[in-house]
């Protein structure tokens, strides 16, 4: 079964070449970066340790990285496909274990979560990520206890939903939309690590932006999406 690790990149080059070393200690598995046209020299670091990589012309942003990196692993055969964040935060060691998931064909999408086994902290930071699974829950009737985990796993019905809907995104809305088409999501914990070099590009103001577009995302629009029959 041919896996492959979708690794989203934007000036990320104080942690990439960790990032793909944590792959390569940890993994069997074949990777592409997506270099979101950074501003930093990411691609100069990527070229130079000749990772595989497909750079874009202008910075698109995440959904299109995601995008791209789905076309290329359907054009190249792959089974599984993984997103898996460039800034550190993510650890490879973990990986096998959403693979293992989809292979036993239990889920169609398996969801790195922090909250499996462990409870979700009480903070301002994780308010955002327990309304999210309220709305995930209301309109699905399915729990999903920590929706914006970026590290994800995806067969290859759900890499075909990607690659026929570019409305698709990496973000939770996606979620409700999947379920809604039928398809199994499960949840493995996980422990992730805080991002030790650059910034998030979700500042206070604009996390609080990207809240409301998801719960209105989650509730008024995927909350619609007809089923398959």
């Amino acid at each position: 079964m041919k896996v492959l690790l979708i690794v989203p990149a934007y000036n990320e080059a104080l942690n990439i070449e960790k990032t793909i070393k944590d792959i390569k200690d940890n993994t069997d598995y074949d990777y592409v970066i997506i270099n979101d046209c950074s501003k930093d020299n990411t691609k100069e670091i990527c070229q130079k340790n000749e990772f595989n990589l497909i750079n874009l012309p202008i910075n698109y942003g995440l959904t299109s990285a995601i995008q791209v990196g789905m076309k290329y692993a359907k054009q190249n055969g792959y089974d599984i496909v993984i997103q898996f964040d460039g800034d550190g935060q993510h650890q490879a060691k973990y990986l096998k274990s959403l693979v293992e998931e989809i292979q036993k064909e239990n889920c169609n999408i398996a969801i790195g979560s922090r909250f499996v086994t462990k409870r979700k902290p009480i903070s301002m930071r994780m308010l955002g990520s327990f309304l999210l699974s309220i709305a995930i829950k209301l309109t699905t009737f399915k729990t999903i206890k920590d929706p914006t985990s970026g590290m994800r796993a995806f067969d290859k019905k759900s890499i075909e939903e990607f690659v026929n809907n570019t409305s698709l995104t990496p973000e939770p809305d996606t979620l409700v939309y999947m379920i809604k088409k039928k398809m199994k999501i499960k949840e493995v914990q996980v422990e992730m690590k805080e991002r030790e070099f650059g910034e998030s590009y979700l500042k206070p103001w604009r996390s609080i932006q990207y809240m409301t577009n998801m719960f209105f995302s989650i509730i008024f629009i995927r909350a619609i999406t007809r089923k398959n029959k």
